[in-house]
């Protein structure tokens, strides 16, 4: 076995392939760039390599400096994760050609199978279903609306050498498939260093489903069943699961079938997937692309099979045989991952960077709770890099029970000091049509089709919130009746009757303090709350009339923000005489903005589409912003006349930083 591996990449999956390693007595390598000097995957590898400045164009993605590092530390092999260099058939070669092994398949296989041109048309010689479409790269945006024009309308625009959604747009007429075209093009060229284009159909309703293969160099090959990861919003997956609550035996068959002919074809040897896009309503599936790497969602897998995946490819690398036949591979219960993303849905999840003040994920429970990150309390979110901070997967016997403790999770995972999308995931998972497992691709947005905000979500016991507010100020105020220095006959008296206010809602409460908490009168009924919760502790955990509950608690100034699955409240508590008080104050109304175009996200200014004096019209391109590698396009929400362009390309912006201002 090899004594030592490199491994090319960053983040959670760079820390996932050193737990493999050295669970297998592998040493590990690490390379990093100058932005990521103290991120976690250099703590826990053996060895660290400096490959450069922080734009992945100038380290992670530069195939010299991976194979000096390689050459420095004498490393065997390089695991390349997933994304930066893991489908570059050049960077497979180069280390072949230096005796270096890749543990990934031979470069011969992904020039086929990781060019989504060349695979679909290896897919047709092979006689299997594929999309209609051009299968070309495309030179121009007027090249590309007519195409898209011939095909017929809806398209999708996709970047050869793409994935994780990059590179990638939809487009229902003419103006969306130029500005589609050039979008997708500049984004691969900044991803993946290759920019060519091609279209095809897109599939209405269509659901999303992967299948995992391995194969060896002697010839073996086996398919681990499928994955469905149509929850997805931007053509990004969201929330993936195996096995899928959509196909049934049969179908898993042909599919899997299906792909390991496809895979043998090209004699393929390490894992990777082969995904499809099937219809809902008819169950034909059409080959959509193949992943010559190791996926985001493998973790899924690995619970129903239980099978390591990384380390099926290392041993592959090393020449091994698989030790497993497709009789050996069956289903074990039901698999869930959620992607918790840097990012903030309720400002059109636009990217969130800067210091985790707080990151405290739930607890891991064999078997039941897994959570793979390449973060730690205090780091820092980059906006170089990769939105998703951490995987969170859960295991339950039956998908119930894996949606289940995936909510409980969400509850008790804890990021402070940026925005994530966990509310987000939260209220995914108690929608009825996902609970239902009847969704597509096209769910998200259908559902919410105006963006996501946390009063949209429909609380089950809306009292909860209410009764965790008074718990908080009743402890707070009986601990602040304890300070020090009193004047005598003036000591600080807590009352027990309160106001709740939430929004337009005012709730009297009366307070009666009982062993392990306090019994709380709201007109005619009594709520029973039991808590431990300390001073300090972001969690509460307890019972409201007996049942269980843990949410996430946080003051801000007069307010306490809490949060339970996918509903964040703003609620105020005070006295009565306060409460009186409070209602005849003056709103204060925050400054008019909205002659202003502002920066959503800290990001790069990649350019600005207006000049001063300009007329605009409401949807017109008015600039792009890059960050966390997506290109971001602003557009004009009403018609207007441009007054100033305060910003250049080039600059650096924060959030809310002036890019226009209009008459």
């Amino acid at each position: 076995m090899f004594k030592k591996i490199l491994i090319a990449n960053r983040g959670e999956i760079a820390c996932r392939v050193i737990k493999t390693a050295r669970k297998m007595g592998i040493a590990t390598v690490a390379v990093y760039s100058e932005a990521d000097t103290a991120a976690l995957h250099v703590e826990l590898a053996d060895e660290a390599v400096c490959i450069g400045p922080a734009a992945s164009k100038e380290s992670y993605l530069v195939m010299d400096k991976i194979i000096a590092a390689c050459k420095q530390t004498g490393a065997e092999a390089v695991h390349p994760g997933y994304g930066f260099l893991s489908e570059n058939a050049e960077f497979s070669r180069r280390l072949e050609e230096e005796g270096i092994k890749f543990i990934g398949p031979k470069h011969y296989s992904v020039a086929k199978m990781g060019d989504k041109i060349e695979s679909k048309k290896l897919a047709i010689e092979a006689k299997v279903n594929t999309i209609p479409g051009y299968n070309d790269a495309i030179d121009t945006p007027e090249q590309a609306v007519e195409i898209a024009k011939g095909i017929g309308y809806p398209v999708m625009i996709k970047a050869s050498a793409g994935g994780g959604g990059k590179g990638l747009r939809v487009a229902f007429n003419d103006k969306e498939a130029f500005e589609g075209f050039s979008s997708c093009r500049n984004e691969a060229k900044n991803a993946f260093g290759d920019d060519r284009v091609f279209i095809e159909k897109y599939v209405l309703e269509p659901r999303h489903i992967e299948i995992q293969v391995l194969g060896d160099s002697h010839g073996n090959y086996v398919y681990l069943n499928e994955r469905d990861c149509s929850i997805q919003r931007r053509h990004q997956k969201v929330i993936e699961e195996a096995p899928s609550p959509f196909v049934d035996p049969e179908m898993r068959k042909a599919m899997g079938e299906q792909a390991v002919a496809l895979a043998r074809a090209v004699n393929y040897e390490s894992a990777g997937t082969v995904e499809f896009v099937v219809s809902g309503a008819t169950k034909e599936f059409y080959f959509l692309e193949m992943n010559t790497r190791l996926q985001v969602e493998h973790p899924v897998t690995e619970l129903i099979t239980g099978l390591d995946l990384v380390e099926q490819m290392i041993r592959v690398a090393y020449g091994e045989k698989l030790t497993i036949t497709q009789a050996d591979v069956g289903i074990n219960g039901w698999a869930m991952e959620c992607r918790i993303n840097a990012e903030d849905p309720f400002r059109g999840f636009l990217p969130s960077t800067g210091r985790l003040v707080k990151f405290e994920p739930p607890a891991e429970v064999d078997g039941q709770v897994r959570v793979d990150t390449g973060v730690y309390d205090g780091g820092e979110i980059s906006m170089y890099y990769d939105s998703m901070i951490a995987k969170l997967i859960t295991h339950g016997v039956n998908r119930d029970q894996a949606i289940e403790r995936m909510r409980e999770a969400l509850n008790a995972f804890v990021i402070r000091g940026i925005s994530s999308n966990i509310p987000f995931q939260a209220a995914l998972l108690q929608h009825p049509r996902f609970v239902s497992g009847n969704f597509n691709t096209g769910f998200i947005a259908e559902e919410y089709p105006t963006g996501f905000d946390a009063t949209m979500v429909p609380h089950d016991d809306p009292m909860l919130f209410v009764a965790a507010a008074v718990t908080l100020h009743r402890r707070h105020e009986d601990r602040r009746a304890l300070i020090s220095g009193q004047m005598p006959g003036h000591e600080r008296v807590v009352g027990d009757d309160f106001t709740v206010i939430r929004g337009e809602t005012r709730t009297l409460v009366k307070v009666v303090p009982v062993e392990g908490g306090y019994d709380l009168e709201i007109g005619d009924e009594v709520f029973a709350v039991r808590t431990d919760w300390q001073f300090g502790e972001i969690l509460m955990r307890g019972t409201l009339n007996g049942k269980p509950f843990i949410l996430q608690v946080a003051r801000d100034g007069l307010k306490y923000r809490l949060d339970h699955n996918g509903t964040q409240a703003n609620l105020m508590v005070m006295s009565a005489r306060w409460a009186e008080l409070q209602a005849l104050m003056p709103v204060k109304l925050p400054p008019d903005m909205s002659k202003f175009l502002l920066s959503p996200m800290p990001g790069l200014l990649r350019d600005v589409a207006v000049v001063e004096g300009q007329e605009v019209k409401a949807g017109e391109k008015l600039a792009v912003i890059e960050a966390m590698k997506m290109e971001n396009v602003l557009k004009a929400e009403v018609d207007g006349k441009v007054k100033k362009v305060v910003a250049q390309p080039g600059a650096s912006l924060t959030v809310d930083e002036v890019i226009i201002e209009f008459e």
